[in-house]
């Protein structure tokens, strides 16, 4: 198998020239498969990365890394596990469909994304994911979502079976404190840049106009990024007059256009008036769907999953535009009673009958909003989507969602698991190898315990052979002495239990004293270990989580981004290692 370095083929990444092809895809595609978990990655000739099992990555929850795996316990709440190919088969074409793709032309202007669209005019089939609209593209993770999508539209498309790639923006949440800030990578740290021109009422955030207040964010940006292509990408988006979603939009379909990569704002009128088949059910049928939601979420629980998203006992699947505000207020239901033999609906302080939030549906369906649950359901209606990648929250609710999909849409969407990697930079890279760190062990470690494994590491190998013999031989002669001391008395054993577990607590204080004095001996040490944890891992988060993409895209080129489809292409089923 062979994949190209971007600068192997520089004529297929001019940014104003067509870069995705009906019949073959978007650029650089290649036939792959899912490779085992453990196995080496060929990225290019130069780089390597490994594949991790999701077992050994952090904070996996059993629902996610069941999913990611195949296993058994999980079928029963998805309609299709992941790596199954059936999904290239589209659903069929929509009444909707040519209404569709006018609006999607209408937000993806230039030659950059006209074969994409072409292409769904002659019906190719799509493959979706989404976030929140963040200041400066927010954090790594959402590439990689990006990487994803356009690594299995090529897949679906090589196999004879067009597809394209769709970027779904959630214009519509409205926790302003999630997307107003990211964090660049800093010496020794890392740098905060936040957008504090906070709504005055929870209004959906995509639609928030950034005023000049952030100027001097993107100056600081551009600062930290140097002179790149990405830099300038991102201080002609971030400008005053503009909306978070608009400045998000265009950041990214500069970073992705040499993969044709189509995203889309669905918040408008036309969108919702088109998904209003979804919407009028959620309306319609909410006792029905919410009974189904809660029994499905039992089933979970019962299984031994967690429940992603709260399904409490007035909340619904909808949220209402206010008239005047513009804010996002949640719909709480009451179901039917003696008292309100219809039920009622209320945002707020405000009442209403399912007729006249029906009404409103006909009269102005933007104010209708969907909830994290039913979104997915109302964004693969519209776009009869094939295949949906999703990260590890989201693929838990998907679990969810699956009755919704069954009652709404008579089928379920099948979903994947979008990319999850780590950017290994050169000089961590270095460091990592002079002291012999995988980045298993990086990620099991907080800054403090990787200084400590450092100075374990650094002890001389006399030092650390004596510690490990006495540990050792202290272990065996208190075992051996406490069976003898249960055997004699059962109130002994217990005190000598106590007793044993203050000399192992001892024993252990005294490695910790030797690595300290290691530490204040190299100080360097310390120094590596916080470099290391800050780059890979930083407050014992991933860095997919926590650094900016854009920083990225600044020191390594916007041809990172191919690189990473090249990545996702690979179809990891863990999570994967890439040297830049």
């Amino acid at each position: 198998m062979q994949f190209f370095p971007p600068c192997d083929r520089p004529e297929l990444l001019h940014r104003e020239g067509p870069a995705w092809h009906p019949k073959r895809g978007p650029p650089f595609s290649g036939h792959s498969k899912k490779l085992p978990q453990g196995e080496r990655l060929s990225v290019t000739d130069q780089q390597t990365a490994d594949c991790i099992p999701v077992t050994q990555v952090p904070g996996a929850s059993r629902l996610y890394r069941d999913f990611c795996a195949g296993d058994g316990h999980i079928r029963k709440f998805y309609a299709s596990l992941p790596w199954d190919g059936r999904w290239q088969q589209r659903p069929a074409v929509p009444e909707h469909w040519p209404e569709l793709v006018r609006l999607l032309a209408e937000q993806n202007p230039g030659p950059s994304t006209a074969n994409a669209l072409e292409a769904l005019r002659g019906g190719a089939g799509t493959v979706v994911t989404g976030q929140q609209v963040t200041l400066f593209g927010g954090p790594l993770f959402t590439p990689l979502k990006m990487a994803t999508v356009v690594a299995r539209a090529r897949q679906a498309t090589q196999a004879a079976r067009p597809h394209v790639p769709i970027f779904w923006l959630a214009t519509e949440d409205h926790d302003f404190a999630e997307v107003n800030h990211v964090l660049f990578p800093a010496r020794r740290g890392m740098e905060r840049l936040e957008y504090t021109a906070e709504p005055h009422a929870p209004r959906p955030v995509g639609g928030l106009v950034l005023d000049e207040s952030v100027l001097p964010l993107v100056e600081r940006a551009q600062e930290i990024l140097g002179a790149s292509e990405a830099a300038d990408a991102l201080a002609a988006a971030y400008q005053p007059g503009k909306t978070l979603g608009q400045a998000f939009a265009e950041f990214y379909a500069r970073i992705f256009a040499a993969q044709g990569l189509l995203i889309l704002d669905a918040s408008g009128r036309d969108f919702h008036r088109l998904g209003a088949p979804v919407l009028r059910p959620a309306i319609e049928r909410a006792d029905e769907f919410h009974a189904a939601l809660l029994e499905r979420d039992a089933a979970l629980q019962a299984a031994g999953y967690h429940v992603q998203v709260a399904v409490l006992e007035h909340s619904s699947l909808l949220f209402l535009l206010d008239e005047k505000t513009g804010a996002r207020i949640a719909l709480k239901r009451t179901q039917p009673s003696a008292a309100e033999p219809n039920g009622i609906w209320q945002a707020g302080n405000t009442r209403y009958t399912t007729a006249d939030l029906v009404g409103i549906l006909e009269a102005e369906p933007e104010r209708i909003s969907p909830s994290a649950l039913l979104r997915p359901i109302f964004q693969d209606y519209l776009l009869s989507t094939s295949l949906i990648v999703g990260g590890p929250a989201e693929i838990a609710y998907f679990g969810q969602s699956e009755v919704l999909y069954q009652k709404i849409l008579g089928r379920q969407t099948t979903s994947e698991p979008r990319l999850s990697a780590t950017l290994i930079e050169p000089n961590v890279a270095e460091l990592m190898q002079k002291h012999g760190l995988t980045l298993e062990q990086v990620l099991r470690e907080d800054e403090h315990g990787l200084a400590k494994l450092l100075a374990d590491q650094a002890m001389p190998a006399a030092g650390r052979q004596r510690l490990e013999t006495a540990s050792k031989a202290l272990d065996a002669e208190l075992d051996a002495l406490l069976e003898w001391m249960r055997a004699q008395d059962e109130a002994l054993g217990k005190s000598a239990e106590t007793a044993a577990s203050k000399m192992q607590y001892q024993m252990s204080r005294l490695r910790t004293m030797a690595e300290n004095f290691q530490l204040q001996k190299e100080a360097s040490l310390a120094r590596h270990a916080q470099t290391i944890a800050t780059a890979l891992c930083p407050g014992g988060v991933r860095q997919e989580r926590v650094h900016a993409a854009a920083y990225y895209f600044g020191r390594y080129g916007t041809d990172l981004a191919e690189r990473l489809c090249a990545l996702a292409e690979k179809q990891c089923p863990g999570h994967a290692l890439l040297p830049l």
